[in-house]
């Protein structure tokens, strides 16, 4: 516990009272390189810890996850139906599994897009018609 005590008690006063820290404001102008060098680990320091405060503790730095997939396709309605016949199918057809297709229930290949934002792995379901 005494190096604990050491540290809190006299190098971190001693570090912070060795900055290089003007007494009024035209005092910044006349830092050299190595006062300004000197500034950089604390200022990074009350940074990074300023962020994270901010993201714990701020409710509007947090991504509000929704649980929405679907944020297109027939909204009103309770529950998505769709029903195709499987002779209306020439060869093949691919279903959109990712709800981004502007052609739904068809893909149109948006799943990339979502894939890439969201790191997810989504594809089509093609059905093919037997021969």
């Amino acid at each position: 516990m005494q190096p604990v005590a050491h540290l809190v008690k006299v190098t971190v006063p001693d570090y912070l009272a060795n900055l290089p820290i003007p007494d009024s404001f035209g005092g910044w102008f006349r830092l050299g390189f190595k006062d300004w060098l000197a500034l950089v680990p604390p200022t990074a320091l009350a940074a990074g810890v300023t962020y994270t405060l901010y993201r714990a503790w701020c409710p509007k730095a947090r991504k509000v996850v929704t649980g929405r997939t679907n944020k297109a396709v027939q909204l009103s309605n309770p529950k998505v139906v769709d029903t195709i016949d499987v002779e209306d199918i020439s060869e093949k057809a691919a279903f959109c599994r990712c709800w981004q297709s502007r052609n739904w229930p068809y893909c149109d290949g948006s799943h990339g897009n979502h894939n890439k934002e969201t790191g997810d792995n989504l594809g089509p379901v093609i059905v093919k018609k037997k021969k």
